[in-house]
């Protein structure tokens, strides 16, 4: 993985150099800062931002750093909406360690390189092997039904992301030419939630945590699922090289943290949760719709080679958007940092894709332990300090029958045909009457993946949430 090769390159608007800053404030038995960027609401990173300062982790690996070595470490986290300008701040020697999305890290790679201020990937934080954590989504009542209707609309991304490249490959598969049969607009991802709310935009193609936001608070219904490419995309921790060079105990400890917070995060999933939606005022339900067990998001800080071998399908998305060019970064993946940090169970975590955090235990409506993740179901009852396993949909469904709404504060199921785990009261609902009691009732997050499950399956048909949960009782 150090040698990966990949083509990237340097954007036409290259970022000018503000400064050259290590992090440090002293020499030997000195002060030194280190320079944080994340993306507090980007929830994939928490293990490397949100979640990670508010445990303190870091903080202590560096006390216990400062004690052998003589240093007086202080933390300066960073906060943004975006990796462009954490990219923007590394290059000009301002922060030094930042964690951002797939595309963004080309991105960071890429541009400095040419500045020859060279980062490098030592981790990643949370991924979906399909590409579920970008989604599509239109608003409320859109007679909108699948990408296709998106031929001449407005839609609203954030160019240079993985949600753009999700809308750019996905439209590319239908035949539609992204720049020539609609009008996408460049937008910050609130600025597009605005839009779309406010109608001035007909989609928004975002990543995680807005799609799943929006539809929670029935703002948006899904349109496209990321899933449906099948393709990987991920969030990782980029350093300096320089400042990696300076500091490697530095860079140890914070990925010694980072793993801290990600055994936290599957420890405690409902705790995590609170805390990184009393960080960033996102809902709780939402963070743990990608976070929680079973969770959109995967937390794995090991680099695999699914992952890297995906950036290489990245580039001439970027490029097409004239982000980037051609140009080496065959060393921007670098796994000696956090191979050490993992240590001897490192060859083994890298070569499993299993979610280390599923959903598990005992069904109390049909019966049995919940092992499949493929239709593992959850509820989070209200005010609840532990969550319910369902075996599958329609068990969790017999358990919303049994139980009033105003006690749920959310229920997940899996779509049925990618795997994406999604909200069961927005969920598109499928029934088929030859099924098995249990497997009956098929949740989706979109009409588009439901049409093509029930394609294969003659005799089921569309039915809405309650008549999923009254069928089910």
């Amino acid at each position: 993985m150090r040698k990966f090769l990949v083509a990237a390159g340097a954007a036409a608007l290259l970022l000018p150099l503000a400064g050259c800053g290590s992090g440090t404030d002293g020499g030997s038995g000195g002060t030194v800062t280190v320079h944080v960027g994340y993306q507090s609401k980007t929830i994939n990173t928490v293990t490397a931002g949100t979640l990670l300062r508010s445990l303190g982790y870091f903080e202590r690996q560096l006390d216990a750093l400062g004690r052998r070595d003589g240093h007086t470490y202080k933390v300066d986290w960073q906060d943004y909406a975006t990796g462009a300008p954490i990219t923007a701040q590394m290059v000009a020697g301002k922060i030094d360690v930042g964690s951002m999305g797939d595309y963004p890290l080309l991105i960071n790679a890429a541009r400095g390189a040419q500045l020859r201020q060279p980062t490098e990937m030592v981790s990643v934080t949370g991924y979906n092997l399909r590409g579920g954590l970008n989604t599509v989504v239109t608003a409320p009542g859109s007679q909108l039904t699948d990408l296709g209707g998106l031929r001449g609309k407005k839609v609203s991304t954030s160019i240079g992301s993985a949600a753009d490249g999700t809308l750019v490959r996905a439209l590319q598969q239908r035949g539609i030419d992204p720049d020539k049969d609609l009008h996408k607009l460049n937008q910050q991802p609130a600025v597009g939630a605005s839009a779309l709310q406010a109608g001035s935009v007909d989609a928004l193609s975002q990543f995680v945590a807005w799609p799943g936001q929006l539809v929670f608070e029935g703002k948006a219904a899904a349109l496209y699922d990321g899933s449906a490419l099948d393709l990987p995309t991920f969030h990782g921790v980029t350093v300096r090289t320089a400042f990696a060079t300076e500091r490697p105990a530095v860079v140890d400890a914070f990925l010694a943290a980072q793993i801290q917070a990600t055994d936290y995060l599957h420890a405690h999933p409902l705790e995590a949760a609170r805390k990184v939606a009393s960080a960033t005022g996102l809902p709780p339900e939402v963070v743990y719709l990608y976070n929680g067990p079973g969770g959109i998001a995967t937390f794995d800080p090991t680099l695999k080679p699914q992952l890297l071998a995906a950036f290489a399908q990245d580039v001439p998305v970027l490029a097409s958007e004239k982000l980037v060019g051609k140009i080496d970064i065959s060393h921007f993946a670098n796994d000696t940092f956090i191979r050490r940090a993992v240590g001897a169970d490192y060859d083994r975590q890298v070569a499993s894709l299993a979610n280390p955090a599923p959903v598990a235990g005992t069904d109390p409506v049909c019966g049995g332990a919940v092992t499949d993740p493929a239709t593992a179901s959850e509820v989070w009852p209200k005010g609840a300090t532990a969550t319910v396993p369902l075996r599958t949909p329609s068990c969790l469904l017999r358990y919303l029958a049994a139980h009033p709404a105003s006690g749920i504060g959310a229920a997940y199921v899996p779509d049925a045909l990618t795997g994406t785990r999604w909200f069961a009261g927005h969920a598109v609902w499928a029934v088929d009457p030859s099924a098995a009691p249990d497997a009956r009732y098929q949740p989706f997050v979109t009409r588009e993946n439901a049409r093509s499950w029930l394609a294969k399956h003659p005799g089921a048909h569309l039915v809405d949430f309650a008549q999923a949960v009254a069928g089910a009782a």
